[in-house]
């Protein structure tokens, strides 16, 4: 039904790859490139169902993307590439009119400033063309969009309050490890923090606000209140929304590692000069830590990710939890990947079958929740990530 061409062979990229090489009657053709082929090479040798065409292409030059994309002819661009090249691969598509999906949003290399109004701003040059972009297609954000969305949908008629909750209850067995891309997760941490309340953004201090959440199957685990970006698309897209928040459990451990790290300089992102070259702090502490894609074989425990949401329902009052709880070891017996990469891979497969079946359409630049979430609901669990619903019971995040 369509050839798609995945950029970027991280962890996050060998899951997509494996799972559209699951779905071959919808994806026909598939092409995973990356600056380092031979990491494509290698993801692409251990799939033996369909072959796996590969490239080398830097992300970060708009020509030579655009020249692999009229190479490959591919319907649509999935992107799991860093954030920082998310533009100019918009930019590669919007050239060759083929659709586009990522699963995070752009920020600059120089300041971690996690904001829509850049990719936002391609809306009406995609709507010209004809073309579709879909942004924050992974899990969160993603499925919390479609979470929202399909509550919205079915159980609510407004929404007042939102709270995404972000567990992983997993060991690796590391002494410090980021379960993504070690750059990005750590801006990600570190920035101050920011929740939606009566209509204005409040801001915090880093990891400031936290409470203890309970889990399902896990338990009650310290959370703490972090900016996300999809609490910007969501407020903007779901204007009922009085408050929203996301929160995120982190290890006694890796909080201890993380102080010591901030308070040294080597979380910074500003460059110092090293023996006559300038290096990044963060850049060089990434160089140092594992690999996300080498944690799975060593990984127990899982993952509980979910959107507790507070509303309305013909005049009455009404919760809902919904929620995807992932298994490491599941997922590594599966095909090899941890949780993390693979809560976030099965969501962008899904929403780029979606496009591919015209079950996702309309020129222009979305975020997830503005499309119908019932079908992407349908597949989630067919792919490897069944979700629970919980309507009219008290909210963990509100306890206590």
């Amino acid at each position: 039904m369509g050839r798609v061409l995945i950029i970027g062979a991280g962890g996050v990229g060998d899951v997509v790859t494996r799972k559209c090489a699951q779905a071959s009657h919808i994806f026909t053709d598939i092409m995973l490139a990356s600056r380092t082929q031979s990491k494509c090479d290698g993801i692409a040798g251990q799939i033996t169902t369909m072959p796996i065409q590969t490239a080398q292409v830097d992300a970060d030059n708009v020509t030579e993307v655009v020249d692999l994309i009229r190479a490959f002819r591919p319907s649509i661009v999935i992107n799991v590439a860093l954030p920082y090249q998310d533009l100019p691969i918009m930019d590669a598509c919007l050239e060759t009119k083929v659709h586009y999906l990522d699963t995070a949003n752009y920020e600059p290399r120089d300041v971690a400033q996690f904001e829509y109004q850049w990719q936002w701003a391609y809306h009406e040059r995609y709507r010209e063309a004809g073309i579709t972009a879909v942004l924050g297609c992974g899990f969160d954000p993603g499925v919390t969009g479609v979470f929202t969305a399909y509550a919205r949908r079915h159980h609510f008629d407004e929404i007042h309050t939102l709270d995404i909750v972000d567990c992983n209850a997993g060991d690796h067995g590391k002494a410090f490890a980021t379960n993504f891309n070690p750059e990005i997760n750590i801006r990600e941490i570190t920035q101050r923090g920011r929740f939606w309340e009566d209509g204005r953004w409040v801001e915090i201090d880093p990891l400031s606000v936290h409470r203890p959440i309970a889990y399902p199957a896990i338990g009650v685990k310290e959370s703490y209140l972090i900016y996300h970006e999809e609490l910007e698309s969501l407020v903007r897209h779901i204007p009922s929304i009085r408050r929203a928040r996301f929160w995120m459990t982190f290890g006694e451990s890796y909080l201890r590692h993380l102080t010591v790290l901030r308070n040294v300089g080597m979380t910074s992102i500003t460059p110092i000069l090293y023996e006559g070259r300038e290096i990044v702090p963060l850049q060089f502490l990434k160089a140092l830590l594992p690999e996300p894609s080498s944690l799975g074989a060593g990984y127990r425990g899982q993952t509980s990710i979910g959107c507790q949401i507070r509303g309305v329902r013909d005049g009455r009052d009404r919760t809902c939890y919904l929620y995807n709880n992932c298994s490491h070891e599941e997922t590594f017996r599966e095909i090899g990947a941890q949780a993390v990469s693979y809560t976030t891979g099965v969501p962008a497969m899904i929403g780029a079958m979606m496009v591919l079946t015209d079950q996702w359409k309309g020129p222009g630049v979305f975020n997830v929740e503005e499309f119908d979430p019932d079908p992407f609901m349908d597949a989630l669990g067919r792919y490897g990530l069944p979700w629970h619903e919980e309507i009219d019971r008290p909210l963990p995040v509100e306890a206590g």
